[in-house]
């Protein structure tokens, strides 16, 4: 029998003949009961489901001579000739071919006359969602103000491409896969009305290969069916459909568990002579070791491919591989898998994954499966590793800066720091606080900004500083932790001031390495050579505020007047009273 007739002769004639559709054939029968027929459906579902199959046989229940009835007749003569296709008031339209808006305008303009024939006009369009925009703008008039003699059935495999306002006034139907049990029972049917002798576990398998279509099965049913001369058996199957036989299976698994990568070689040489496709061995192996990982993890979940027909040697081989093995393998033919589809030498990427396999070692194989989320989380727990070691600093610049003000009230103290004026003439003391040889770092005088704060410059600045701090990011993510903790607050004399909350954050930004790094992305970003220059964030609200000048920064070089020299000579403790209350508030009285 050839593959139309096979297909013709099983192709479903009533809404019983459909198979794992119950809940859809229930619903329709019922509202042809109570004579509640809709004037539009939607049937999607994957392919081979029996969209089609179930349009027409609704087309035929509803203008059968004996009904409306749950089930045509197939006898009368509306029915005979909705199967056969000469009813002209039932039209079926492929929408791939007839997409555009003329084919619709054509039906808007037609639909509108009763039917000649029989009771209602159905219009079948099938893969929908090949229509464009403007055809399905042309439906929608249509199915707002459809006449009461119109059906229109709409059938894809794709409804996401539909708009919404189309799926709004249809009754949606969702055809579900056909389980694998109702696909070989059904299956099974065929072959006894056929006089077709075949093995079950063939026929798993043919089930399995469709992949829930009863289109796709008959179909390789009848293929595997004209190879074997009416006897079916699994190896006739898998000779048919070009997959890999159980000893196959086991072959290429037992070579990968003993890491035997000699054995690998000839076995995929003689699946290449035999006629086997290397994406389709690559498919079925992924197959096998998934059920393998589920054999494992779930023994008693039954979930063992219908391919194998010794199961105690399969669960033997899934003992043989550690879970995270297993998982690692599947990923690892599944990204060969994806680069397969574009190879210009299959075989040899086939071969290349199983080797792969080969050479998979268990450390990789626990660390494969975390890899994505490991990488994804590397550079949040690089940051979290600078922020400790950043606090830890941090606490002991803080105990430092207490024993250096300690050591300053020394008289003895006093009187060595100031002899050693060179080693704080490099050095950038803050207004507030901070130990009295501060680390060197360039000069401020914030007049200028103040001057400038706020300007329509700074103010493009400031907008993309975002972008600067991606840049700097990217160049080097160290920098990066260092320097979002500053904000622009001011520019002036192609230079940016940042003002800083933390004393750590800004003495490392200040380095010159991370400073060339800095001014490098600034340039880039804001398309001209810009300066980076820092300040204490207080200091710089508090100059802001109107404080007075004493409270700004200062770089002290060269002491080039009578203030400057008579403060270099002051004892220690007298500068720090001067930082803290102001030169005003501070009088200095000789006990002598």
């Amino acid at each position: 029998m050839s593959h139309i007739a096979l297909y013709r002769a099983w192709r479903p004639q009533t809404f019983q003949d459909m198979v794992g559709q119950r809940h859809i054939i229930q619903t329709l029968q019922n509202s042809i009961r109570e004579q509640r027929v809709s004037h539009a459906y939607l049937f999607n579902g994957p392919r081979g489901t029996g969209k089609t199959s179930a349009a027409k046989i609704l087309a035929k229940a509803v203008n059968c001579e004996r009904g409306p009835a749950e089930e045509p007749c197939n006898e009368c003569d509306a029915c005979i000739g909705i199967t056969a296709g000469h009813i002209m008031d039932v039209i079926e339209i492929d929408a791939a071919s007839n997409r555009g808006i003329d084919e619709i305008r054509d039906i808007r303009d037609k639909v509108r006359y009763a039917p000649s024939e029989v009771r209602f006009k159905v219009y079948i369009i099938d893969e929908v969602h090949m229509l464009t925009a403007e055809a399905f703008n042309a439906l929608l008039k249509t199915l707002e103000e459809p006449p009461g003699h119109v059906i229109f059935i709409l059938a894809t495999t794709e409804p996401h491409k539909l708009p919404a306002t189309i799926i709004s006034r249809c009754q949606r139907f969702d055809f579900r896969q056909v389980s694998l049990e109702e696909q070989t029972e059904h299956l099974l049917k065929i072959c006894t009305e056929e006089g077709i002798q075949a093995d079950e576990d063939a026929i798993a398998y043919i089930a399995r290969l469709s992949e829930g279509g009863m289109r796709d099965a008959i179909s390789l049913l009848e293929q595997v069916s004209a190879f074997a001369g009416g006897s079916i058996t699994l190896e006739a199957a898998v000779d048919v459909t070009g997959g890999m036989a159980a000893d196959h299976f086991y072959s290429l698994a037992e070579a990968v568990k003993d890491r035997n990568v000699a054995a690998v070689m000839p076995l995929v040489e003689n699946l290449m002579q035999a006629g086997k496709s290397a994406d389709k061995c690559m498919e079925n192996l992924i197959y096998y070791f998934r059920d393998l990982l589920v054999l494992k993890l779930a023994p008693q979940g039954g979930a063992v491919t219908e391919r194998v027909v010794d199961p105690e040697r399969f669960r033997q081989m899934a003992d043989s591989f550690s879970s995270e093995r297993l998982f690692a393998m599947i990923d690892t033919l599944n990204r060969y898998q994806v680069e397969l589809k574009h190879a210009s030498q299959p075989q040899t990427l086939f071969e290349v994954a199983l080797m792969k396999l080969c050479t998979l070692s268990e450390d990789q194989a626990a660390g494969g499966t975390s890899s994505n989320s490991a990488a994804a989380s590397a550079a949040p727990a690089e940051v979290n590793l600078l922020r400790q070691q950043i606090e830890a600093l941090e606490r002991k610049l803080e105990q430092a800066m207490q024993n250096g003000l300690a050591a300053s009230a020394n008289p003895a103290s006093a009187e060595s720091s100031a002899r050693q004026p060179a080693a704080r003439s490099n050095a950038v003391r803050s207004s507030f606080g901070g130990s009295s040889g501060g680390i060197a770092r360039s000069a401020v005088k914030l007049d200028a900004y103040l001057a400038a704060a706020g300007s329509p410059e700074f103010n493009q600045y400031r907008m993309k500083w975002n972008d600067v701090l991606q840049g700097v990011k990217e160049a080097k993510i160290t920098v990066h932790a260092w320097l979002k903790d500053g904000e622009p607050v001011a520019a002036a004399n192609d230079s940016i001031l940042v003002g800083f909350k933390n004393t750590m954050h800004r003495e490392t930004t200040e380095k010159q390495a991370n400073r060339d790094i800095i001014e490098k992305v600034m340039q880039s970003v804001l398309g001209s050579p810009i300066r980076l220059v820092t300040v204490m964030l207080k200091d710089w609200q508090a100059a802001a505020a109107g404080a007075s000048t004493q409270q700004t920064e200062t770089l002290q070089l060269e002491p080039e007047s009578a203030e400057v020299s008579q403060a270099a000579n002051r004892p220690v403790w007298v500068e720090e009273a001067v930082k803290l209350f102001g030169e005003d508030l501070v009088v200095v009285k000789d006990n002598d």
